[in-house]
């Protein structure tokens, strides 16, 4: 083989063949999507067609792509130190962006933990909660409540608190400890009831579940403020404040998981800002660094932080380490990244422009098939149903939102697609015309898969 592979060659199936993807690789080598290259809001792929990139990547590129504060912060960093002796403690570029977490973040959330992705931030919560337990005089509180539907992550723990079957599965068994309820889904309650009648059931089997387990052996709750892998499920108003009364009530640790929430997606620095409800940790990951390097955070309360401060014979600190946690090239990144959302004032763009892409969104009603829509800010899923009365889904044999976000990819248009729904989540800097352009693309993508589905 030579030692030099060229782009076209990479898309041959002798080549796909030695890298493992998300998808099943028999079917990614028929037709293999392989990017290039990436500007603003758009991708490129090697055989140089344009993508307007409605996903961010996955949620991820919150300051556009070649975003040149970013990269010029990252190439300084380079030429002055790539990496620090984490074994023995941290380097400038950490603590600073430390500090600057500290100061945006909500109420006393004052102490950081550095990770590389948003799975170790959520691990990294985890063994906060149950370690500060510990050392707060109650050892046998290591459960954790978490949600059907949601996604924390790929590695075990993380995996283990995540509520979707179809990436459980063929992992399990998974980790002890790990309790499931059902989420806010509030278009398709799974106790047959109706907003606002139903008294939050939803959060209040929150706390029945917390009382059964029984609140001695429960060290937290983790959730998505809106959860993404159910379809973009944001909960009543009153959800979040119930469950951080529950919390209070039986010394639980409430930790939101803001990997795709957290950075201005939802039009405010975190979606804790937005729903005005305070947790006591805050997971952040893929915007944090806008997509230039791996980096992710765990900010907890400051009395949660002191509780790991003492003498060395008795209290060993927050026992958690990784190699590249607060890496100074990732660090730079997420500075950089932050104060380009907050000198630019990314989140009231987001609040601006994806109150008018919400706007187009709901005139694509017309076709007849969007049964709800919902999110905040730049963060939306779209439902689709065969009914619109009865919200009958489509059969399986027609996976509705996959047709119509293949389709849409055909014509240039990234979106992330399951069978009955799909999400838009774009860069914080979309424009209005480009706003424009994804409901244009979604619009006709709509109507040529509906025409294809009746013939």
């Amino acid at each position: 083989m030579s030692d030099i592979i060229t782009e076209k060659q990479t898309l041959e199936e002798r080549y796909l063949r030695q890298i493992f993807i998300r998808d099943q690789m028999a079917e990614f080598v028929k037709d293999p999507f392989v990017m290039k290259g990436a500007d603003g809001v758009y991708y490129t792929d090697i055989d140089g067609k344009r993508y307007l990139d409605a996903i961010a990547g996955i949620f991820v590129a919150s300051v556009g792509h070649n975003n040149r504060r970013v990269i010029d912060a990252i190439k300084a960093q380079l030429d002055t130190m790539a990496f620090a002796p984490v074994y023995h403690g941290t380097n400038a570029l950490a603590i600073q962006l430390a500090n600057k977490l500290a100061e945006i973040a909500p109420g006393d959330l004052s102490a950081v933990k550095f990770c590389c992705g948003g799975s170790e931030a959520n691990e990294t919560a985890f063994k906060m909660a149950r370690q500060y337990h510990k050392l707060s005089g109650h050892p046998n509180k290591f459960k954790v409540i978490s949600r059907y539907q949601s996604w924390h992550g790929g590695t075990f723990g993380a995996l283990s608190a995540s509520g979707v079957r179809s990436r459980r599965v063929d992992s399990e068994p998974l980790a002890a400890g790990f309790v499931h309820v059902f989420p806010p889904y509030c278009y398709r309650c799974p106790f047959g009831k109706e907003y606002p009648s139903c008294n939050i059931t939803c959060a209040g089997l929150i706390e029945d579940t917390i009382i059964m387990e029984d609140p001695e052996t429960v060290a937290a709750v983790i959730v998505e403020p809106i959860g993404h892998t159910g379809g973009v499920i944001d909960p009543p108003p009153e959800y979040l404040p119930q469950l951080r009364e529950f919390c209070d009530r039986y010394n639980v640790l409430l930790i939101f998981d803001e990997i795709i929430t957290g950075m201005g997606r939802t039009g405010e620095l975190f979606a804790a800002d937005t729903f005005g409800v305070l947790p006591d940790l805050i997971c952040l990951g893929k915007g944090l660094s806008g997509g230039y390097t791996p980096l992710s955070a765990v900010l907890c309360r400051r009395p949660i932080a002191d509780i790991f401060w003492g003498d060395k014979t008795t209290n060993p600190g927050f026992v958690s380490g990784h190699t590249y946690e607060g890496n100074p090239i990732a660090c730079a990144a997420g500075l950089a990244t932050i104060a380009e959302i907050i000198e630019n004032d990314l989140c009231a763009n987001v609040r601006k422009v994806g109150s008018h892409l919400r706007e187009g969104l709901e005139g694509l009603r017309k076709h007849g098939i969007i049964g709800d829509i919902r999110g905040k800010g730049m963060f939306i899923g779209v439902e689709f149903v065969r009914d619109l009365v009865t919200k009958e889904k489509f059969p399986d044999d027609i996976p509705i939102a996959t047709l119509i976000g293949k389709r849409a990819l055909d014509k240039g248009l990234l979106l992330r697609f399951d069978p009955h729904w799909l999400s838009i989540g774009p860069p914080l800097i979309l424009t209005e015309s480009q706003a424009d352009d994804i409901v244009s693309i979604f619009d006709e993508s709509i109507s040529e898969v509906l025409q294809e589905i009746k013939n």
